[in-house]
């Protein structure tokens, strides 16, 4: 599903945990998470994994000048292409980064502040020419990035806790719920009221329910159970999202059958890939 419609959904990263590129995983893309929504001309980009660098590039050749930028929460995998986000760096660009997990006294710019520090980065994060802000709210919060745009949240279960997001534009919603780990008494009722009646949701989808035993307490989901929330919220379009770094291309081609087998429009990211409501 491609578009010209002004909204939309782009996959810049798909992986969870680690980068993996190589030929096996070409066609899917070995980025980590990371995705841009545009609401008219409002961009909102969703983590900064490693395929921030690549949004980044395309950003500016754009011309875009004021970004909001939305982190799930802030493990490695979703913050590693923060260092090389070209609109950081340029004069006259604006920048406001956003998250809801982190607990009392802990605050986006701390972090980010740590991460970009010796030893384990060579410049600090004051190298910025933009007017960088960074702004904390808790998961459960609904905010209004812009007159049109409507953004709700809500707590995930992941380990030192994750947001997960509801974008509501011009009547239609695009969701993003990443990571999180399915509940063992029944469908999480804080994504079910996020996801209810949700045009497309993006989905943690890294192990399958064969696999999940042997990953509980990881923080992760399974596609199997994204198919169950998305019937059970009345769904438009599920998105497999955030694969295990371990698997090829091929095999996501067999879930991506298995998965529209089950709930025929189901669709499984790449990179690269562009969905509308």
């Amino acid at each position: 599903m491609t578009t010209n419609s002004d909204f939309f959904v782009r996959f810049w990263g798909v992986r969870g945990s680690i980068t993996c590129p190589g030929l096996a995983t070409s066609r899917y893309g070995g980025n980590t998470a990371c995705i841009e929504i545009r609401c008219g001309e409002k961009l909102f980009i969703f983590d900064a994994g490693t395929g921030l660098r690549d949004l980044g590039e395309t950003i500016a050749r754009d011309g875009v000048k004021d970004v909001d930028l939305f982190l799930s929460h802030t493990h490695m995998d979703h913050i590693a292409g923060f260092p090389f986000f070209y609109h950081a760096y340029r004069p006259g660009n604006t920048l406001r980064v956003w998250s809801g997990h982190l607990e009392e006294g802990v605050t986006t710019e701390g972090v980010l502040r740590q991460f970009m520090s010796p030893p384990l980065w060579p410049v600090p994060i004051d190298i910025f020419e933009a007017d960088v802000s960074y702004h904390d709210f808790k998961a459960g919060d609904t905010m209004t990035p812009s007159d049109d745009v409507t953004l709700r949240t809500a707590p995930l279960n992941h380990p030192q806790n994750a947001t997960g997001y509801r974008v509501d534009y011009n009547g239609k919603s695009i969701c993003y719920i990443t990571d999180t780990e399915q509940w063992e008494d029944g469908l999480d009722r804080n994504i079910l009221g996020l996801i209810d009646g949700a045009d497309i949701v993006i989905y943690d989808s890294m192990f399958s329910d064969a696999e999940y035993a042997d990953y509980k307490g990881w923080g992760h989901s399974t596609w199997e159970e994204g198919l169950r929330l998305a019937d059970a919220a009345n769904v438009g379009t599920l998105v497999i999202f955030h694969h295990m770094p371990e698997r090829t291309d091929d095999q996501m081609d067999d879930i991506a059958l298995a998965a529209d087998k089950t709930r025929p429009g189901t669709v499984v990211a790449r990179e690269g890939m562009t969905l509308t409501p």
